[in-house]
């Protein structure tokens, strides 16, 4: 009991990163953001409970080498077919919540990545870190009621968990949340690292004979509970198009698999406050965003009215994000009056598709092959479209970040991108964006066309940004979402 007469909620919250600290995609965001916006519940929304929840993130040499104000809190070694291995572990706070940092040889043998490409590599490092953790959470005496995984690298702690609970009285009434932020990486190529930390791959015949010793089946099998970081995205992946051969499975595990959307953190994406933005501007000053549409044209050598819609892609340049089907669809559009600019690296060939695509329309087509945050910014709160063609998109914030701006998103409908916008095409009263079905450019063509068409309406055109702009995709549903599951657990 708590001093206010409440009982204790304790959540072991682990990831392979998390902002502030180090931070590589949208997991990073979530496991900084989410604790945070549990931590931070009014009393009343937990019935009788108050939330102790804490972080864990390997001390990655990029996290190591920063000045963290960490002080050492455990050490102790991880057993191992080749000998033991130490483990250092250090604390410190972020939002008042403890984090600590997991040091040991898989860790930072060098100045090695978060995620080397490598899932032998980075499968010795995670599958460490994840019994470290555990290990961890008894060295300390801090039982937790409830351990919330994410994805492949913090899987083989749930798998372990359950193995551990059977006959181990500090995690007997410990339960597990597995988070799936990207069903198909499975950490295909870290299963060989597995034998020597003494993890036996599963026997069950629930899952398909390939996946029995691979890192996130193992978990999905064993989780209390499977959530998939949207609605449409868990039940997406009951079947065969995105469940990566595991939809079979998962269906007999559907009573478990629930979607929850992540948010974003509304203080960090506020155009009011950025100060990337040339000029800052709310819901009620909205024209000055047009200030920040002319210092892009300016910086991009656009020589067109600013009139002309600036249509932007934002993006890891992956097919999964679909760049190929955008630059297919601009391609069919090039007759009607746009500009664009398509910002990110990643395969080599969609980088030089977009070269090439600015090379063919040089009045048209600016491509920024690098990774820039500050220039995601100043198109956020300048351009007028985002593009986002994913095949699949399990969540998806960029369309959040781009409403929070007026930048209206023009994306297929799946996976979260169907569940954070509503389609003006059927709801022109309600719509904050458009959606199109197929991911083929003539599809994306198509939307394009139609939100062309829309933005020479000026006042239907700034209506569509003003909804847009006042969508809550703050983190307080989904952590209450988050909260009540954790509930379930210890009220049933």
């Amino acid at each position: 009991m708590t001093k206010t007469g409440k009982k204790t909620l304790r959540i072991l919250f682990i990831s392979a990163e998390a902002d502030p600290f180090i931070k590589v995609g949208g997991l990073g965001d979530v496991a900084y953001a989410l604790p945070k916006a549990l931590h931070e519940m009014i009393p009343g929304e937990l019935d009788s409970y108050e939330l102790d929840i804490r972080i864990a993130i390997p001390c990655h040499a990029m996290v190591c080498q920063k000045t963290l104000n960490s002080i050492p809190v455990a050490n102790f070694v991880i057993p191992h077919t080749s000998g033991d291995i130490p483990v250092k572990v250090f604390q410190t706070q972020t939002n008042d919540i403890p984090v600590y940092f997991f040091s040991g040889a898989p860790v930072i043998p060098s100045d090695s990545p978060v995620y080397s490409g490598d899932n032998k590599v980075d499968g010795q490092k995670y599958f460490f870190f994840s019994l470290a953790v555990l290990e961890f959470a008894r060295q300390i005496n801090w039982q937790p009621d409830i351990l919330h995984a994410n994805d492949w690298h913090t899987a083989v702690a749930v798998y372990k968990l359950s193995e551990m609970r059977q006959d181990d009285p500090f995690y007997k009434n410990c339960h597990s949340i597995l988070t799936i932020h990207n069903l198909p990486y499975m950490g295909t190529g870290s299963e060989s690292e597995l034998e020597g930390f003494g993890i036996s791959p599963t026997e069950s015949e629930a899952l398909p004979e390939w996946a029995r010793n691979l890192p996130l089946p193992m978990g999905l099998l064993t989780a209390d509970q499977i959530v998939a970081v949207s609605p449409t995205y868990a039940t997406e992946i009951l079947t065969p198009e995105f469940g990566c051969g595991l939809q079979s499975f998962l269906k007999t595990r559907e009573s478990t698999v629930s979607g929850i959307i992540n948010g974003i953190d509304q203080s960090l994406w506020n155009p009011e406050t950025d100060e990337a933005l040339p000029t800052r501007y709310t819901t009620n000053f909205l024209d000055l965003r047009r200030i920040n549409k002319e210092a892009l044209f300016k910086e991009f050598e656009f020589n067109n009215s600013l009139d002309i819609p600036l249509i932007a892609l934002i993006s890891r340049l992956d097919p999964q994000k679909g760049v190929d089907i955008a630059i297919e669809a601009l391609r069919q559009i090039s007759d009607l009056p746009w500009v664009a600019i398509l910002l990110g690296t990643g395969y080599s060939k969609l980088e030089e598709d977009a070269r090439k695509l600015s090379a063919e329309f040089p009045n048209q087509v600016r491509a920024a092959i690098k990774f820039d945050v500050k220039l995601s910014r100043r198109i956020y709160g300048g351009a007028d479209m985002l593009m986002m063609p994913s095949r699949y998109e399990p969540c998806g914030l960029a369309q959040m970040i781009a409403m929070r701006y007026g930048c209206i998103p023009i994306a297929r409908a799946t996976g979260g991108l169907k569940d954070s916008i509503v389609n003006y095409s059927e709801d022109d009263s309600n719509g904050t964006g458009f959606l199109f079905k197929n991911p083929i450019g003539s599809d994306l063509a198509g939307s394009l066309t139609h939100a062309l068409s829309v933005y020479e309406d000026k006042t239907a055109w700034k209506s569509l940004q003003l909804r847009a702009m006042q969508q809550d995709f703050s983190w307080k549903k989904p952590a209450l979402s988050y909260a009540n599951l954790y509930l379930n657990f210890v009220n049933s």
